[in-house]
């Protein structure tokens, strides 16, 4: 593409309400055991009730509860003694009127009992009497036998990535493999005669190591993706153009990094509209504006700015939510957060939305600033502010929203 491309760009929420390519990966069955942060392809429902059997959630005694009505410290009620519940085996004796059966948390209810009265409220004032200070009320100190779940009951939702409660969850309903999503392959390309690969030892004048592509391996990995550092391409005609046709047949998704900034020496608009069709050239944010979406066969590109900064922001913001929809998971999961104080104030332009890098000491967030070609500012931030696009800026002392990096 030669001379220099104008374009108009479009604000953040266009861009996540507009670009939503419709490419998902298959399923595929996979055991508990590495199913952290998966995303499921359909619910996953119970075969049987959980836990499967009214069982007491206390140390106590299961009883009938009318024979506790209006047992107090000064009147307590009285009841036999008439065995015991073990953990692990099925009731031996039921419970009758005025009786009662000793009962450890998790125990089997016994027939005819409809509660469990705590062993804090209770004294064996002889043996096989015991008194009784509190009342119980029907269904206290116990749980049904569908109250985790009824069978046909959903214990996963699909569309939403498991967590550890729900493995275990799966776990005691006894699934012990599930059908998710595929991790998505994302092929990261580097371009730039100027970029060299990390190993390089002695840097030439004007060369720089490839440190974007390690990085957004990371935000990849960490969204759950499988990154495929896809090797740097030089400024040679034609070149960019190959390796993505290379990746698309290959990937989920394709970045490609330092190449989409407008001018003389782009190729990434022309190599991507030559196999594909580019949605949009340009995002209302800052860092990351000269950022470039395309579909190429079905399969989503992004192509990312050249200084490691804004490229990193974009892909966090654009990126990471295109990632784990392409998984399957529509609504990507929350991302850590606090409430602060600004110490100074933020300029803004109204149109553009801003992401400010900031650290984060005692209840106040001190924004930190340098050009968008230099990593120390993101690792040196406990988290970012985002200055929406409305805003012209934010004061000192404005309560904001931190989102914090994990």
């Amino acid at each position: 593409m030669s001379g220099r491309e104008f374009f108009t760009a479009r604000t953040l929420a266009e861009v996540r309400s507009g670009f939503r390519p419709a490419h998902r990966t298959p399923a595929e069955r996979v055991p508990l055991s590495a199913a952290l942060h998966r995303v499921p392809v359909a619910d996953i429902t119970a075969p049987a009730a959980l836990p499967g059997f009214a069982r007491s959630t206390v140390d106590g005694f299961a009883v009938r509860a009318m024979d506790t009505y209006g047992a107090s410290d000064g009147l307590p009620s009285y009841l036999d003694l008439i065995g015991a519940v073990r953990m692990g085996a099925e009731p031996t004796v039921a419970v009758r009127a005025g009786g009662c059966v000793a009962m450890p948390t998790g125990g089997v209810l016994p027939a005819g009992a409809d509660a469990v009265v705590m062993v804090e409220y209770t004294a064996e004032t002889m043996p096989g009497t015991i008194e009784v200070t509190r009342p119980v009320a029907p269904g206290g100190g116990i749980v049904r036998a569908d109250e985790d779940v009824a069978a046909g009951g959903v214990l996963a939702p699909g569309g939403r990535p498991l967590r550890a409660p729900d493995l275990g969850f799966l776990a005691a309903a006894g699934v012990t493999t599930v059908a998710v999503h595929r991790r998505p392959r994302v092929a990261i390309i580097s371009t730039g005669d100027e970029v060299v690969p990390p190993g390089t030892v002695e840097l030439a004048p004007g060369q720089v190591r490839d440190a974007t592509a390690s990085a957004l391996a990371g935000l990849v990995a960490d969204a759950g993706g499988e990154p495929v550092i896809a090797g740097i391409v030089p400024d040679e005609p034609g070149a960019l153009k190959e390796r993505l046709v290379a990746a698309v047949a290959e990937s989920d998704l394709v970045v490609v990094s330092a190449g989409s900034s407008v001018g003389a020496r782009d190729e990434t608009a022309g190599a991507v509209a030559a196999i594909g069709e580019i949605w949009c050239h340009g995002i209302a944010v800052k860092p990351g504006k000269p950022t470039l979406l395309a579909e190429c066969s079905g399969i989503p590109l992004i192509g990312l700015p050249g200084n490691p900064l804004s490229a990193l922001v974009v892909f966090g913001q654009v990126g990471v939510p295109l990632l784990w929809r392409i998984a399957g998971c529509e609504a990507p999961p929350p991302q850590p957060s606090t409430r602060v104080r600004l110490s100074r104030d933020l300029a803004s332009a109204a149109g553009r939305l801003d992401v400010v890098q900031v650290m984060v000491r005692n209840g106040v967030a001190e924004p930190i600033f340098g050009p968008s070609a230099l990593l120390s500012v993101l690792t040196r931030a406990d988290g970012y502010v985002i200055v929406p696009e409305p805003a012209t800026g934010l004061d000192a002392g404005t309560e904001v929203e931190v989102i914090l990096y994990r």
